[in-house]
Parts: C-alpha cells; sequence; structure tokens
C-alpha cells in the first residue's frame, strides 16, 4: 500500500468535521495538512505556481455560505484546485452555495425539487406569490442553519433581495400535520453513509439541529427511493460528498438542499457512524492510494474531533477559534423586508439577543414564534417578551437566533446583543465602535428565561 500520500482539507475555520478527517487520514496512516490563514501560501516562480505546504489531494471544506463575501473563499478553492485535486470542487461546491442554481441543476437532471421561483423585481417576485397557497417558504438565495429562512404568510410583502443577496419563494412541503421533519442522508461518492429525521423543535418548523432540532436513525429504514434520490442530487451538482436534505410530500419526495459542508455531529449523534473516515478514504483513492473497507469499518465509530497533529504551530487553539468584538459593535441585521447596519451592545449577562419594536417593524422580522418570561432586575416575576427569527452578521459571520423583541427607545442601542451570539467570540469591553470615551448607563434588564 502507497501511503506516501498527504491529505490536505482546505478549512479556514476550526471545525470539528475538519478535525475529524484529518484525524482519520492519520489513522489510516496517510500524511495530513490543515491549509488555513497560518500556513498556507501560493506563489508564482519562474511561471510555476507552488503551494505551500505541499499536498496529494485536496479536501474542500470552506463554509462560504455564512461569510457576507463568498466570492473571496470560491477564488481560493479555484486556485488551490490547480494545485491538486480536489473533492468538491469548486464549480460544483458554488453550484451548492447557491440554494436557487442548486435548484436549477437538480431539476435539470430529473431530481425532483419543491416548486420556487426567484424574480429580480419586487413586483414580480409579489405577484408569483398567490402559486404557493396560503403560506410560502421564503430564502436568501445563501445561507445556512435556518439562516435567511422564514415562513411566510399570502399576505406578507415580500422582497426580491434580503441586503446584498437574491431572495426567493418556495412551495412548503409537509406531510407530517403533528411535527415537521426532514431526512439528511450523507453520501460519500456512491456510498449512503448514514441517514436520519430531524425533527424540529417546539414552536419552529425549521429541522436543523443547529437551531435545536433533534434527530432519529433512518439508516437501515431508508427506503430504495430516497437513496436513489440521495445519489443523483449528489451526483447532479457535481459533488463528491454532501448531506441531501430531502423532505416527503404527499405525491412523493422532494430534495431540498444539497450542502457540501453538512455537519457531522447530528449524524453521529443519531447513528454513530462518522463520515469522516468515508471522505478520507475517497481522497486518498483520489491520489491514489488505497484503504481496506475493512479500516474504514473500524474507524467509522468514532468521531474523532481532538486537536489533530498538524495544526499549525503558529496559533493556538483559542486564538485560532476566539474572534474579538467590542463592548459597542458595528452589526448587520436582516429580516424579511430589509437589511441595516446598527450599533449594538453586547451583553454577557443577557441569555439571548434582543431588538427594539420599530427597528423589527422596519426590517421585517416576523411571524412571532412564541412568547417567553424573561427575568428582570427591575420587575418582579419578569415580563413576558415575543421571539422572532433575525439574522445577525458579526464580523462578516451570520448568525441566526430567535431575539426577543421589546421597546428599546429609551435606550442608546437598538440591539442587544446576547449570550444566544457572544458565545462564539470573546467580549473586550475597552473597545467601543462608537468611539465614545466613556461607556453608557443604559440598564439592561435581560439576564435570563423562564
Amino acid at each position: 500500500m502507497n501511503t506516501d500520500i498527504t491529505l490536505g482539507v482546505l478549512s479556514l475555520h476550526s471545525s470539528k468535521e475538519t478535525k475529524a478527517i484529518l484525524n482519520a487520514t492519520e489513522e489510516l496512516g496517510y500524511g495530513t495538512e490543515w491549509l488555513r490563514a497560518e500556513n498556507t501560501t501560493l506563489s508564482v516562480t519562474d511561471g510555476a505556481m507552488e503551494l505551500t505546504p505541499s499536498v496529494d489531494v485536496i479536501a474542500n471544506r470552506l463554509l462560504l455560505s455564512s461569510n457576507e463575501d463568498p466570492a473571496e473563499g470560491i477564488g481560493l478553492a479555484l486556485t488551490l484546485a490547480k494545485q491538486a485535486p480536489m473533492l468538491n470542487e469548486p464549480t460544483a461546491a458554488t453550484t451548492a452555495l447557491h440554494k436557487f442554481a442548486s435548484a436549477a441543476a437538480l431539476a435539470e437532471s430529473g431530481v425532483p425539487v419543491p416548486d420556487a421561483v426567484m424574480a429580480l423585481s419586487n413586483d414580480n417576485l409579489n405577484r408569483a406569490r398567490t402559486r404557493f397557497g396560503d403560506r410560502a417558504v421564503y430564502k436568501t438565495a445563501i445561507g445556512t442553519h435556518g439562516g435567511g429562512t422564514w415562513m411566510v404568510e399570502l399576505d406578507d410583502p415580500v422582497n426580491a433581495k434580503i441586503g446584498n443577496r437574491h431572495a426567493f419563494l418556495q412551495q412548503f412541503v409537509d406531510h407530517d400535520a403533528e411535527r415537521h421533519h426532514d431526512l439528511r442522508v450523507y453520501v460519500v461518492g456512491d456510498e449512503i453513509v448514514g441517514a436520519m429525521n430531524r425533527y424540529a423543535p417546539d414552536g419552529e418548523w425549521r429541522t436543523n439541529v443547529a437551531l435545536g432540532g433533534s434527530v432519529e436513525d433512518m439508516t437501515g429504514q431508508l427506503p430504495e427511493a430516497v437513496r436513489s434520490i440521495a445519489r443523483r442530487a449528489t451526483d447532479a451538482v457535481g459533488l463528491d460528498y454532501a448531506g441531501v436534505d430531502i423532505v416527503e410530500g404527499d405525491d412523493g419526495y422532494y430534495v431540498l438542499e444539497v450542502n457540501p459542508t453538512a455537519g457531522f455531529r447530528g449524524l453521529f449523534k443519531a447513528t454513530g457512524v462518522s463520515p469522516a473516515p468515508y471522505i478520507a478514504k475517497l481522497a486518498i483513492e483520489r491520489a491514489g492510494g488505497s484503504v481496506p473497507e475493512s479500516e474504514v469499518q473500524r474507524l467509522q465509530g468514532t468521531l474523532d474531533d481532538s486537536r489533530p497533529t498538524c495544526m499549525p504551530r503558529e496559533t493556538t487553539e483559542r486564538s485560532s477559534e476566539t474572534i474579538v468584538v467590542g463592548y459597542i459593535e458595528e452589526v448587520v441585521v436582516t429580516g424579511t423586508r430589509g437589511t441595516k447596519t446598527i450599533l449594538a451592545k453586547s451583553d454577557t449577562g443577557a441569555t439571548r439577543t434582543s431588538i427594539d419594536t420599530r427597528l423589527a417593524a422596519e426590517i421585517g422580522t416576523g411571524p412571532i414564534l412564541d412568547i417567553v418570561n424573561v427575568k428582570s432586575g427591575s420587575v418582579k416575576g419578569g415580563r413576558s417578551r415575543p421571539v422572532v427569527d433575525l439574522v445577525v452578521g458579526v464580523g462578516g459571520t451570520q448568525h441566526t437566533v430567535t431575539a426577543s423583541v421589546e421597546d428599546r427607545s429609551h435606550m442608546d442601542y437598538p440591539l442587544l446583543l446576547g449570550r444566544d451570539i457572544l458565545k462564539h467570540y470573546q467580549v473586550d469591553v475597552t473597545r467601543r465602535a462608537d468611539d465614545e470615551a466613556d461607556p453608557d448607563t443604559e440598564e439592561e434588564e435581560e439576564t435570563a428565561e423562564e
């Protein structure tokens, strides 16, 4: 067996999935490199391009859907793909990144997809609204983890663009009147690695595990029709590995999305199977190596997301994963009717993010998902506040949260960043985007929910 092969995983963020692929590859006896900012250099000398560190094959794990400018990552992937064979090559990954482009590729290949419409003008999009019945799914063409996705009623006006991203309407497909769910099928090459039902959390219609959805193993119960659709969908988009989201309607199955950077944790929790060794095997074989199937079977029951030995030494785990935000931070908030750039206050004492009533109405954050009781330092017993979907962009990364709505007109900032967002960052209380010398003295009441 030729073990003189090095797999590079292209991933600029520190994900458990990237770590699992690298650790599985090393366990199989092959070399590994984590291609990230600290160690990756491209140079042209006498007309020849060279990549450092040198690799024989690349697994593309760039997470572009949550970035405000994904074109930079696409350009990087296109450049690296010239240096070594790449799994989930850039053209296919870009097709998958754009949900309507993905739907077009699926429809062209005869893969069933829900009815949808994307128009470049508000008038044309709203004129098409009635074809979907009483309610429809409204999505940005690029989004992740349920971000940029809303359920809209027939009389809800919609825009052709949300912020700088195109948006579209899609038929809402539902087969279970009691609890909305869909299937996530993980495909690597021609193999179905695992499958799970994803159930929406209470008060929610989206099934994303990142939003609190629950999972159930379906690998051994997956109908052959679904297996075939998942494989065909992956091939139609041109991906080597993907998480394929499939929903059952009254008249059959439909593909909702084909995700090139689908997470492993929910699937592993449901099935006890990790896709990591399957992806490692496919990459190694693409570079001319071989991996016994018995080795993949040995490793599939472990999701080793510990720090890989190839993680660049120039950085530490903390500095690579933690981004600093200020006490007052400039953020971008997005709703169904628009996007605004505003100043927000960071409060690690607040459980959830909250938005001012007028701002929520201006950008369109409905419908109300729930009413929560919020403990308050000044009101005995707390207050009841509605919560809504909100997409908040911080430092180029988008976060989808269920924010509480309140009257903040007496406060200096229309948005309060709670721990639901700040858990991803380190807060520097001395840094202020408004450049004021003294911190404001406004009193924030929200600290916990009952």
